[in-house]
């Protein structure tokens, strides 16, 4: 939780309503003041009261704004911290040498992966796991890139037995939420969980009885409020990065999650069909070249 406030509260602030905002852009303006101010203070430089950032301190978890600036403090310690800026490509540059770019990159992904392994809520992945296992049927569903992670991760539970069906075409998954039944499951894929198709998708899935899950990066957006469960990511989106791109890393480690804690239930039932489906495409691999 520590090491990722300062981007988680990036991640929720287009969610946050008017005076809490506030405090977070205050926060955000200069996370290490934040983290050295009184609560009065930080509540000044937000035009609030002191009252509503012990709020703000709770809406993300923390019992109170002493943990909040322990949090803050923790964050701007780090030495990503102070690269961050750079590596989410909001200070890229045509002078840059591709060396300086690669790495950029890779301290950003790597940032990304850490802060999605600390905001995953294990009930929910634990709990998702074993609707999953238990499932007639599991529907996958998002847009653009996020429908393309969408399609991954079904092709691979499927490859260990689970019955997923994955679409981007709402025309086409709006039916098959349909056909959902108590105790099947509804997974919706949208970065920031505002895409208004993958919320119908889910929506409609749900009202049929499906248990339904959320993979976005806010807490706070229309999708997490009406899924059943939600499993965090993180995301940050750099002058130069590909739109959608810097999510996709986050979304398949969240989803690996979800994989894993569904093998495990299913250990035997895996292990078989991963040995059977490796054999079944063994005649399209080349045969290691001997020296």
């Amino acid at each position: 939780m520590t090491a990722g406030t300062v981007g988680r509260i990036t991640d929720e602030l287009p969610e946050l309503p008017g005076a809490l905002r506030r405090i977070a852009e205050a926060v955000l303006a200069d996370p290490a003041a934040a983290a050295r101010s009184t609560i009065i203070e930080l509540a000044a430089r937000g035009e609030a009261s002191p009252a509503t950032v012990t709020r703000f301190a709770r809406t993300f978890g923390f019992a109170g704004y002493t943990e909040l600036r322990y949090a803050l403090a923790a964050d701007t310690g780090r030495t990503e911290q102070a690269s961050w800026e750079n590596a989410s490509g909001g200070a890229a540059s045509p002078d840059d040498s591709l060396a300086t770019l690669v790495q950029s990159l890779l301290t950003t992904d790597t940032e990304l992966l850490r802060e999605t392994g600390e905001r995953l809520d294990l009930d929910a992945v634990a709990q998702t796991a074993a609707a999953m296992v238990a499932a007639r049927r599991v529907l996958f569903f998002g847009t653009s890139v996020s429908g393309a992670v969408a399609g991954l991760m079904a092709g691979q539970f499927n490859r260990i037995r689970l019955p997923c069906w994955s679409s981007t075409d709402p025309h086409e998954a709006l039916p098959n939420a349909a056909l959902l039944q108590p105790g099947d499951v509804v997974i919706g894929v949208s970065h920031r969980g505002r895409t208004r198709e993958v919320l119908e998708v889910l929506t409609e899935g749900a009202d049929n009885g499906a248990v339904s899950v959320a993979v976005t990066s806010s807490a706070r957006s229309p999708l997490a409020e009406a899924a059943d469960h939600v499993l965090l990511t993180a995301g940050r989106e750099g002058v130069l990065h590909a739109r959608g791109m810097a999510t996709v890393h986050s979304q398949l480690f969240a989803l690996n999650a979800l994989y894993m804690a569904v093998a495990m239930r299913t250990y035997e039932r895996t292990t078989h069909a991963l040995e059977i489906t490796s054999q079944a495409t063994a005649s399209h691999r080349t045969e290691k070249r001997r020296p």
